[in-house]
Parts: structure tokens; C-alpha cells; sequence
């Protein structure tokens, strides 16, 4: 058996959230830090998003995908930070010891002190939707087709329908439409829209692209090649309304119907996962429940910005490094004042994340991330303290398809110290 390789800190994923976790964890004083990344090089999924919208925030201009994760490798190769590329993670245990293969090294087994998961998340197929038909060419999912345009130079198909209004459903509806195929419709289940209004103009409006929403596809046309698709209107349930149906040609379908965190390594190191993200339950640090495993990034939850993925990053790997450096803080007993506070949404409001503060070990303030079950408009956002309005906050308008945030400052919890639970609703007039 081959020697057991010994790190401080050990990153899964080498995209934005695994990049900007290393930088981060090595300014912050970590001296050996490995990423391991499947593919051949770093950079994740924005090797393959050369439209521009990257970088606003992080950087205040606007960049492609590869230029932003350019940004990162590039801050990552000026320090002595091991990447092992081409190489999967097959299992961590809760000790820590992780095993990956390449076909380099062979089996690579790595005892590290602190995990960081940035795993980043995948896209549901087709197998999960349960469409009517045969097994025809031409069905792909939209990630896989912008894959195929835009670093295989393969043109999917001609004719197009597109499944799901998703922000990589959205921006492929372009992307065929610049390539020359005809997209015929977006197809989306929900009332609403999935992606950011910015794409939903930028992409649809302005090629005159019909969005369809309340509509779904229930069968699927074509035995050798897809010749078209059955589309109908649903109900609020989500059932198909009978008499709706209308026949579409088409020559490809794409598939952007969500994306899910890629949490089989987390799952079998025994990490509690939110039934709604699908990703970890973290505290304020992005800790999971195992102490020195922190998450961050699309494995914890999916985000519109990849801004906020290299943000929340960040602070991943400042945790990580002061997890790393310092004696852990002793937890205070169960029942005494001031340590954990649990995070949970309320009335119009999906999840949150982190989904608990560890009041003794918070600093100045936390982000609270969220998304809303629906769209809502001139509403407020208020935030209770064990059921006593705390603040509130008016919005014009709500939407599951752009991340919401609220920063809340250690001052204000501290008016409260008998705080047990913070809960985020959605309240309309």
C-alpha cells in the first residue's frame, strides 16, 4: 500500500468555490493546502460560460466565465498550493482521510486536518422527470449542450425546444439561437421563471423567444432522432389540464430542470443535509456537523451569482484556517446562555443558510442567504426572534429565481440574549 500523504487542509472541487477557498485559506496562514479536481484543469463550470455577466461584484467589471476563474487560478498558482488534476475524490472519512485515484498516481490516500467540500452540484436528467416516449438522439441537458457548442464546437440540433427556465436553460436559448437554430419555446412547469429577470430579457425578450410558463412536456416524439414534443398547460398542482396539449417539431430537446448539490461524499461521512438545499447543515462558519468539515459553494446550496459562491468561499477558508490555527472553542453546555441559535424560514421563504449561529463563536455580523417559495410583490422582509418582530424590510418585488440576503449584526443579538430561534418570513400587505 502506498504511504499516507499528510496536509493541513484538503479542498474537493477546483472551481470558483474551491479556488477562492484556497486563496482565501492561504492569506490567511494555512501553509499546505491540496485541491483535487476531476477535470483536466481548474476552473469548474465557467470554463465552458464564455458570455459575459461574471464579475460585478467581486471585481466591478464584467468578465466571461473563463476570464473570472482565470482571476482565481492565476491568484492560486502565485503560492505553493498543490492541485491534482484529473484526479476523483471516491470517499473521506469523518477522521478525515481521504482516498482519490488518477491515472498518474494510481490510488492517492491524503490524512488531512480540515476538509473543505466545494463539489459544486450537477444537473437533473431526464430519468427524474418521467416524460412518455422512446430513447430518441437529441435530448440533452442544456449544461451538456453549452458544453458541446461552446468548447467542442458540435452543434446539438437545429430545431429546439427547451425544457425548464433555469439561468443555463435561459442563456442556451441564446447561445443556439446566436449559433443559428431555431428555439421554438422555453417551457416552464412553475408560474414563474427559475433564472434572473436580467437573462429573462437578455435571453428571451430579446430574440423574441416565447416563455411558456404553467407548461410542461408529456411526451416526447421520435425513436432514432427526436421529431417533436407534446407541450400542455398544468394547474396549480402541477397536473396536466386535458385539451391543452399542443405538438411541437423539433429536432433536440434541452433539459434545465435544477440543479442538485453533489453531496455523496458528505452523505456517507454521516453530515446532516437540509431536506430542502440538499446540501449541508452549516453554522455561521460554513461548519458542518463534523468539526474542520466546512462547505461552500453549489454543494451547499444553489446560487444565481457565482460572486456570492467565491464570497461564501471565502469565509470557508478564513474558517478553515482559524479551525486550523487555534485550540477549538469549547461548546457551552446544552442549556446555557448564548450558544446556538437556530435559523429556519417562516411563511414564503424556502431555506436559509447557515441554518444556525454559534453565538459564542459569531463574529461582527453574518449573511443570511435565502430563497422565497414564490414571487411576491410590495412585500417586506421581517425577521423574528423567537416570534417577536425584530425588523422588517420593504421589497418591491420577490422572486425564487434571484437569491435574497440579510446581514445580521452580532449588536443587535446581543439587545436579545435569550434568543433561541430566528425565523425569516415573507409578510404582504
Amino acid at each position: 500500500m502506498k504511504q499516507i500523504q499528510h496536509t493541513e487542509l484538503v479542498i474537493i472541487g477546483g472551481g470558483p468555490a474551491g479556488l477562492s477557498a484556497a486563496l482565501s485559506a492561504k492569506e490567511n496562514g494555512i501553509g499546505q493546502i491540496t485541491i483535487i479536481e476531476r477535470e483536466q484543469e481548474p476552473g469548474g463550470i465557467l470554463n465552458q460560460c464564455i458570455h459575459n455577466g461574471f464579475g460585478l461584484h467581486t471585481f466591478k467589471e464584467e468578465l466571461t466565465g473563463p476570464e473570472y476563474a482565470l482571476r482565481y487560478i492565476a491568484g492560486v498558482l502565485k503560492y505553493d498550493i498543490t492541485i491534482l488534476t484529473d484526479t476523483m475524490a471516491v470517499s473521506v472519512t469523518k477522521d478525515k482521510l481521504i482516498t482519490a485515484v488518477n491515472k498518474r498516481d494510481g490510488l492517492i490516500t491524503i490524512q488531512a486536518k480540515a476538509v473543505i467540500l466545494a463539489m459544486g452540484c450537477r444537473e437533473r436528467p431526464r430519468g427524474a422527470l418521467n416524460i412518455p416516449g422512446f430513447r430518441p438522439a437529441g435530448i440533452y441537458s442544456a449544461g451538456t449542450a453549452q458544453r458541446l457548442i461552446n468548447r467542442e464546437g458540435l452543434m446539438p440540433g437545429k430545431e429546439v425546444v427547451i425544457l425548464g427556465s433555469g439561468d443555463i436553460g435561459l442563456i442556451m436559448a441564446r447561445r443556439m439561437t446566436l449559433e443559428g437554430a431555431a428555439v421554438k419555446l422555453v417551457a416552464e412547469l412553475m408560474p414563474y421563471s427559475g433564472g434572473l429577470k436580467r437573462n429573462i430579457v437578455q435571453c428571451l425578450e430579446d430574440f423574441q423567444i416565447p416563455l411558456r410558463l404553467s407548461h410542461t412536456v408529456t411526451e416526447i416524439h421520435g425513436r432514432e432522432r427526436v421529431e417533436g414534443v407534446t407541450i400542455a398547460r398544468v394547474n396549480r398542482e402541477g397536473r396536466v389540464i386535458e385539451g391543452t396539449e399542443e405538438y411541437i417539431t423539433c429536432d433536440t430537446l434541452l433539459l434545465s430542470v435544477g440543479l442538485i448539490p453533489e453531496n455523496e461524499l458528505s452523505f456517507e461521512m454521516g453530515i446532516e443535509l437540509d431536506s430542502v438545499t440538499n446540501g449541508p447543515v452549516v453554522n455561521q462558519k460554513l461548519e458542518t456537523g463534523l468539526g474542520g468539515v466546512f462547505a461552500c459553494g453549489n454543494v451547499l446550496h444553489v446560487h444565481d451569482l457565482v460572486d456570492y459562491v467565491s464570497q461564501e468561499a471565502a469565509l470557508a477558508g478564513k474558517n478553515a484556517a482559524g479551525y486550523l490555527q487555534g485550540p477549538s472553542n469549547e461548546k457551552l453546555t446544552e442549556g446555557e446562555s448564548g450558544n446556538e441559535i437556530g435559523i429556519r424560514p417562516g411563511k414564503g421563504v424556502r431555506y436559509t443558510v447557515p441554518h444556525k449561529i454559534m453565538y459564542k463563536d459569531m463574529e461582527d455580523k453574518v449573511i443570511i442567504r435565502f430563497r422565497t417559495d414564490n414571487i411576491y410583490e410590495k412585500c417586506k422582509l421581517a425577521m423574528y426572534f423567537d416570534d417577536s418582530l425584530i425588523q422588517s424590510a420593504d421589497k418591491l418585488m420577490v422572486t425564487p429565481g434571484e437569491m435574497e440576503s440579510c446581514v445580521l449584526k452580532r449588536e443587535l443579538l446581543n439587545k436579545y440574549p435569550e434568543t433561541r430561534e430566528i425565523e425569516f418570513r415573507i409578510e404582504v400587505e
